[in-house]
């Protein structure tokens, strides 16, 4: 039952923590922000040569800023399972640094590759595409978040020419 219960923890904070930092943070950044695209999307930002190497406070705010979303439910995931909450930090932490070690010319082995498409996460080389590309290739950890995060960008892009609209139509008629 324990394993059970540690299972269900990992699972939950990957999901939950991924969804969040997905449709709350990550897509509104990249329509309303300037902050995680000028840190982690500008031209040659790879996550080592920007975060490690360079060791710029930015980098660790917007860090800070999608992790957040992994410890809103840990106090509520500890009481399921403490290891289990233990466990699904670490591993959202570990794909972080996996995801963007493809700036070394990283291959994922092909039964990786195989076995991450089968359980929807994302590979260095996906996610690296979003690095190539800011409106593309969401979901940090979990690929099958990409359509909906797609069509949510497209209704915040809709959203933010409605709110210039509006101020163009106030300001001029001031």
């Amino acid at each position: 039952m324990e394993t059970i219960k540690a299972i269900a923890a990992i699972w939950l904070l990957l999901f939950l923590g991924d969804f969040l930092s997905t449709f709350l943070y990550h897509v509104p950044e990249h329509v309303f922000g300037k902050f995680h695209t000028v840190v982690h999307h500008g031209k040659n930002r790879s996550f080592l040569h920007y975060a490690v190497l360079t060791r710029n406070p930015l980098v660790l705010i917007d860090g800070i800023l999608g992790a957040l979303p992994y410890f809103i439910f840990t106090p509520w995931l500890w009481q399921l399972s403490p290891i289990g909450t233990i466990i699904g930090l670490l591993l959202g932490e570990f794909h972080v640094v996996w995801r963007h070690i493809s700036i070394l010319e990283w291959a994922t082995p092909k039964p990786v590759q195989t076995l991450c498409n089968l359980l929807f996460i994302t590979t260095p080389e996906r996610h690296w595409q979003h690095h190539r590309n800011a409106f593309a290739a969401y979901g940090d950890i979990f690929t099958f978040f990409d359509p909906p995060a797609q069509k949510w960008l497209i209704f915040l892009r809709w959203l933010r020419r409605k709110f210039r609209q509006a101020n163009i139509s106030t300001n001029s008629a001031s």
